[in-house]
């Protein structure tokens, strides 16, 4: 750790205290109120059109009058659709003064997005045109929906409400003097966000999330991670319904200030970089590691290999250099990544510290953090001015965390307690009260500090293999180490017991990267594959202790199932 960097652990930012989401909205509003909030697109390919802060209040103003004029003040309110300037609109309006939020994931099939809406009680659907289909596949099996409102639609229908012509309606009804939304008395305690975390709807857990939850996580990450400079402009790359993206991007920039572009979608993330002169994003580490990869392949083709990991290497060795002087050194791998980019956020799985380490010896401010549905999210983050790459970072300010039934090599799961911690799970006290124990979050999730106080997760407290000798084997850091390998894509390790000898033994799955293969290797043999992944395998074992070695593996042909977050699905 670079000692002058120390002093910035205890050097926190300051930002202003807000009491809950309408009053971080109507605050940043009157702060920030002419200067661009969203940069949206009309079409594909179009270009990116400017949104003041002031004009979203008016928007979310308009439409929250509009949807109490309709009834459903103290209902929920679901959102679906594809990233984008509405989405948010809808969200606000629904939970700064009208009922509850509840978003939902754009790529469940049409029988979840059913199930999830009669679980919910939601009472009015706000969906895009791109989800369209799908939800109205979905209404065959809903009975609780009073109104279906479309982002798209310019004019209301016998069955469907235009959400632009609510907008309108809702505005007009303010300037006759409406002010039943924009007076609305909003208690921070209480459910405002129901979000469903990742799995079959069978197994989907409703997170009850209060405005004080959200807003005193925004809040304590703002200490660590600021974005509020003027030219900062932020790209929304994941999925909105997803807490991530929705409190660390969505709320933060609303929060201190900073524009947002949306993606038109991952194979458009460096174009739309360039375009909306990004400065900041996150997303999770398959993006990050697949855009190192790009780096690293553009530069082997190009014969600059050599000159870029030697200046990587003069960069890692002086430590910090001017950024000036760094970018200027990797300018061609700045022009790939738009040109402006300086602040990569990492979150939602561990990622290599590998390429943590070469992006920032590259010019990139890159860092990761640790957080779950159930803490709204964030947990811990690395400061931006003070962070380790292998190191998921410091607990936020107000977080308290702690070890428990830790091991001898000082590993135990983690459980926290904050303001951000979830009300409980919806209409379900059984699983309430697994991981709600006097206040404590119990995450499920395996981490170790360091001598400076900075987390690393090991792995999930699920996912653990025990020996037959007591031995504790986090498939994740297995994982780790085979995917390393360029001809690994993807990998799942599990433990299963021998047959012949009784012990529990290491097993992988594992997708080859086909492509990478066939270009390095040419064509294989089936017999040539599996020796081709044997000695990757054996090179994997050789860096790790010998009771975690994969002993057993398998190969598939298709990609495993994700979730929309990119996760595997164990």
């Amino acid at each position: 750790m670079n000692k002058k960097l120390e002093k910035y652990k205890q050097n926190l930012y300051e930002f202003r205290e807000v009491r809950d989401l309408k009053q971080m909205l109507y605050s940043t509003a009157q702060l920030f109120g002419e200067k661009t909030g969203y940069l949206v697109k009309e079409r594909i390919g179009g270009p990116y059109l400017p949104i003041t802060f002031s004009q979203f209040r008016d928007d979310v103003d308009g439409l929250g009058t509009a949807l109490l004029e309709l009834g459903l003040k103290g209902k929920k309110v679901a959102v679906i659709g594809d990233n984008r300037y509405d989405w948010l609109v809808a969200h606000m309006a629904a939970v700064c003064g009208v009922g509850v939020s509840v978003p939902l994931d754009k790529e469940l099939p049409a029988g979840e997005i059913a199930n999830l809406l009669n679980r919910s009680g939601a009472s009015a659907l706000i969906y895009s045109a791109k989800v369209e289909k799908k939800v109205m596949q979905a209404l065959e099996q809903v009975e609780s929906l009073e109104f279906l409102i479309s982002m798209d639609a310019q004019e209301d229908t016998e069955t469907v409400k235009s959400m632009p012509q609510l907008v309108a309606r809702g505005r007009h009804l303010i300037s006759h003097g409406d002010d039943s939304y924009v007076n609305a008395v909003i208690d921070p305690n209480v459910m405002a966000i129901l979000l469903f975390t990742s799995g079959t709807t069978g197994l989907a857990k409703g997170v009850m999330l209060s405005h004080k939850n959200i807003v005193s996580n925004v809040y304590n990450m703002s200490k660590y991670v600021n974005v509020s400079a003027p030219d900062e402009v932020a790209l929304s790359v994941l999925p909105m319904h997803h807490t991530y993206e929705q409190t660390c991007l969505q709320m933060t920039c609303l929060y201190q200030g900073c524009t947002v572009a949306y993606c038109e979608g991952l194979k458009y993330i460096t174009k739309n970089m360039a375009e909306a002169k990004a400065t900041v994003t996150i997303a999770v580490p398959l993006i990050y590691e697949s855009m190192h990869k790009k780096v690293w392949k553009k530069a082997e083709q190009g014969g600059k290999a050599d000159k870029m990991r030697k200046g990587i290497s003069i960069s890692k060795k002086l430590s910090i250099l001017p950024p000036k002087a760094t970018k200027s050194l990797f300018k061609d791998v700045h022009a790939a990544l738009g040109g402006t980019m300086r602040t990569l956020i990492a979150g939602g799985a561990a990622i290599d510290p590998n390429v943590v380490e070469d992006f920032k010896a590259m010019g990139f401010n890159i860092f990761q953090g640790y957080g779950m549905t159930e803490c709204a999210p964030i947990i811990s983050v690395n400061m931006d001015r003070y962070s380790k790459p292998a190191s998921v970072g410091l607990p936020t300010p107000g977080t308290r965390v702690k070890l428990i039934d830790m091991d001898e090599n000082g590993v135990g799961e983690i459980i926290c307690k904050s303001d951000s911690v979830m009300l409980g799970y919806y209409e379900n006290e059984e699983e309430t009260a697994k991981v709600l124990r006097d206040g404590w979050l119990h995450t499920g999730d395996y981490g170790r500090f360091d001598e400076d106080g900075f987390l690393y997760i090991c792995g999930r407290k699920k996912n653990v293999i025990v020996t037959k000798n007591g031995k504790n084997i986090f498939p994740e850091e297995v994982e780790f180490y085979l995917a390393k390998s360029d001809f690994i894509a993807e990998v799942v390790v599990r433990g299963k017991d021998d047959e012949k000898s009784g012990e529990t033994i290491v097993w992988a799955e594992i997708f080859p990267d086909f492509a990478n293969i066939k270009e390095q290797k040419g064509d294989l043999t089936e017999e040539e594959l599996k020796s081709l992944i044997k000695h990757e395998i054996d090179t994997a074992n050789d860096q790790m202790s010998t009771y975690k070695r994969v002993k057993r593996f398998k190969l598939r042909d298709t990609e495993f199932d994700k979730t929309t977050t990119k996760k595997i699905k164990r």
